[in-house]
């Protein structure tokens, strides 16, 4: 059952890129990010106050909230600005190295898991098709990478030992918090706030339906694997190309769809066969 939700919840970060890319026609999009954020800290908020959950202010929540929100921050930083430099094909591919990344970090190696990484990685190169050149921007999209790699793993260990909504809090409004600084180093016009259908269907998938499926991540990061998390985020890439073919006409060919077939087939492969399962929240070391 988590692994079912979470492949839905990366249906929702797949439908993020479209609505995303047709918000930034009319918005900066680091103004974007903090508006989603904003969002989804309200949101997270509104569920507190109306389910009358605790928000736990422990240190150790604060600071592994803190932890958390760093790599998280870093990733979005470093795939914002890197698409500046590099072309969307390569930002995508390059992002969705976390699927090697993870469970290099973690050193959980088995055959099935080398199996379906090696699946979904040539899976990925034949549906985004990536230029085999590297410049700044794709050097800025690996750390991306890296970043959001450190983010699935930190979320394995904090959530199995602090409470989890209190975490989700913590990062949505502190990722807030860290976008106000910079979208005002970015000096976007007032214009581009103008609330309109665009803006706020865009808004509305980032910022509600994406906060929600981030929910869904962390609760089913207490229970799945880091390494089985980052296989099933490979889908992501497939479900952006299969929704900006349906709503934004975008071309799919052969080969794109080949690949979206080996990412999925590699999903089911790591991310639904056995594996080690990590520590249980009971048995989990102190922060």
């Amino acid at each position: 059952m988590p692994r079912l939700a979470l492949l839905l919840t990366t249906l929702i970060w797949g439908a993020t890129f479209p609505a995303t890319k047709a918000a930034l026609e009319q918005i900066p999009p680091l103004s974007f990010l903090l508006l989603r954020f904003f969002l989804g800290a309200l949101l997270v908020g509104a569920w507190f106050a109306v389910a009358r959950h605790r928000v736990h202010r422990g240190r150790e929540v604060l600071y592994a909230s803190a932890i958390a929100t760093i790599f998280l921050f870093l990733g979005y930083v470093l795939q914002t600005v890197g698409l500046r430099y590099t072309s969307a094909s390569n930002s995508a591919f390059l992002t969705a190295l976390y699927v090697i990344f993870v469970p290099l970090i973690l050193r959980r190696f088995d055959g099935r898991v080398i199996l379906a990484t090696a699946v979904a990685t040539a899976g990925l190169w034949l549906l985004v098709k990536p230029s085999a050149s590297m410049n700044v921007g794709d050097l800025m999209t690996l750390g991306c990478a890296v970043a959001f790699a450190g983010h699935i793993v930190c979320l394995e260990r904090f959530t199995r030992q602090f409470d989890a909504p209190s975490l989700l809090l913590w990062q949505m409004a502190a990722m807030a918090l860290l976008f106000v600084p910079i979208t005002a180093w970015e000096q976007a016009p007032s214009a581009a706030f103008t609330p309109t259908a665009v803006l706020l269907i865009g808004l509305g998938v980032t910022g509600g339906l994406a906060t929600g499926a981030f929910a869904v991540q962390m609760w089913a990061q207490q229970i799945v694997p880091a390494q089985q998390v980052a296989l099933v985020f490979a889908s992501e890439p497939a479900y952006a190309a299969w929704l900006s073919w349906y709503f934004l006409g975008e071309t799919l060919d052969l080969q794109g769809w080949i690949g979206s077939g080996l990412i999925l087939s590699a999903v089911i492969i790591g991310a639904f066969g056995s594996g080690a399962e990590p520590a249980a929240a009971g048995a989990a070391e102190p922060a």
